[in-house]
């Protein structure tokens, strides 16, 4: 076990405890080495389960203390949740800082507020699936996704062991159509995954742009896959031919970004992306329009096709 670094992206780790957690976190070490991590654990109170509730009414003399003590139970139980989450990101090599917040329905919307003040670069979540190839979003990674206003990491639940090996050495996907959002999401992929091979796939014949650069000018291996025949619907094709070449590839993890502009898409970080995080198994970044370019990465420009 190697120790820990701190030249990595600050990533705000949303963690629940769940084995998807843990697994996401072991994931997202592989992938972004030497990260530097806010572990946060949401709350909604009363927390306290139904067994300690039990209890804390027999030790109350009112109703005013049962909720004072049911707040003062939730709240620590919290952190012992977003510690060990501290103890996981350690474990697997990232510096790790514990944190509590409190969310009144609605964790989507306050862990992408929280991602907003936190100044992080990324955030982490995991995603817990279904058996098969339909991995099914809770409802609180999808308004991660759609809110948060930095790349969001959506690790998938469960993968298996070639699917890990592939994280920690394969190249990086990324959908490319040479549109903003396409070229905002290379960016990303450059500056937060550095020395990884990319591989830019285009769907279907909509390929208007420049095609990417590395940040030492070099060109880049593009990839064009026709769109699945017959079409499902813009988003769902999209999404299939992107995870056929992930599996090809034996892809580390799929890039899309928002707002492409090619006949096979629709706003990808609405339909198209979603319709990506359910349908690989691989680790999927979403990369906002609004996203900041974390590390510096050169501008996109012409490049020469290979592959």
């Amino acid at each position: 076990m190697t120790g820990p670094a701190t030249a990595g992206p600050r990533v705000l780790v949303g963690f629940d405890g769940s084995p998807a957690a843990i697994a996401a976190l072991g994931v997202a070490a592989d992938l972004l080495p030497g990260a530097d991590a806010t572990v946060l654990h949401l709350w909604t109170p009363p927390f306290a389960g139904d067994v300690l509730r039990r209890r804390l009414v027999d030790r109350a003399g009112t109703v005013d203390e049962l909720m004072e003590l049911v707040e003062q139970e939730g709240a620590a139980e919290a952190g012992r949740v977003a510690r060990l989450g501290c103890v996981v990101a350690r474990a697997e090599g990232w510096t790790a800082t514990a944190r509590v917040a409190r969310s009144y329905g609605g964790d989507g919307l306050r862990f992408a507020a929280v991602a907003q003040e936190s100044g992080a670069d990324l955030v982490l979540v995991g995603a817990r699936g279904l058996s098969g190839v339909s991995a099914v979003l809770d409802s609180t990674t999808d308004l991660v996704v759609q809110h948060s206003p930095v790349p969001v990491l959506v690790v998938p639940f469960p993968m298996l062991v070639d699917e890990r090996e592939r994280a920690r050495t394969g190249p990086v996907v990324v959908g490319w159509d040479g549109s903003p959002g396409a070229a905002q999401a290379w960016h990303e992929a450059e500056a937060l995954l550095p020395g990884r091979p990319r591989v830019a796939v285009v769907v279907g014949d909509d390929d208007r742009g420049a095609v990417p650069l590395d940040g030492d000018g070099r060109g880049v291996t593009l990839r064009r896959v026709p769109a699945p025949h017959p079409v499902p619907g813009p988003a769902r094709a999209t999404a299939r031919a992107l995870a056929e070449a992930a599996r090809r590839e034996a892809a580390s993890v799929v890039v899309v970004g928002s707002r492409g502009r090619s006949t096979w898409r629709t706003e990808l970080l609405g339909s198209t992306a979603l319709a990506v995080l359910r349908r690989t198994h691989v680790p999927v970044l979403v990369v906002p329009a609004a996203a900041r370019v974390t590390r510096g990465a050169e501008p996109v420009g012409s490049g020469a096709e290979s592959g």
